[in-house]
């Protein structure tokens, strides 16, 4: 059975980035354009794996995924981020986040991070 993988970011461009390359591995992808709106399809979807953008206007991606974690305890969340945003990075993985990608990244490294999110235990 295919994976299902939450794609958020405010920018379209990302979003279909990560979406052509997941895509081509058999993920079933859905996207969102915010934290908020990650949330509400996050609770609607129940989906194997979220990325989710770090910076982005009307909800942080730290804030959702706090409120993520909160209602799922087990949901498996993989931060993506650009360059020199360290101090974010660290309050993620402390807020419950399984791993992060920083922009602009490989192919190759999506992959990678991903499976090995998908093949780990969430955390509590």
């Amino acid at each position: 059975m295919s994976k299902t993988i939450l794609v958020v970011d405010d920018a379209a461009f990302m979003r279909m980035m990560i979406r052509d390359i997941l895509t081509k591995e058999g993920y079933v992808i859905h996207e969102a354009v915010n934290g908020r709106d990650a949330i509400e399809k996050y609770m609607e979807l129940h989906p194997d794996l979220v990325t989710l953008d770090i910076t982005m206007p009307e909800m942080s991606g730290i804030d959702a995924l706090r409120e993520i974690r909160a209602r799922d305890s087990g949901a498996r969340v993989l931060m993506v981020t650009a360059m020199g945003q360290q101090k974010m990075i660290v309050e993620a993985l402390e807020s419950g986040a399984m791993d992060f990608l920083v922009k602009p990244f490989q192919p190759t490294k999506v992959l990678e991070t991903v499976k090995k999110c998908l093949q780990a235990t969430p955390r509590a």
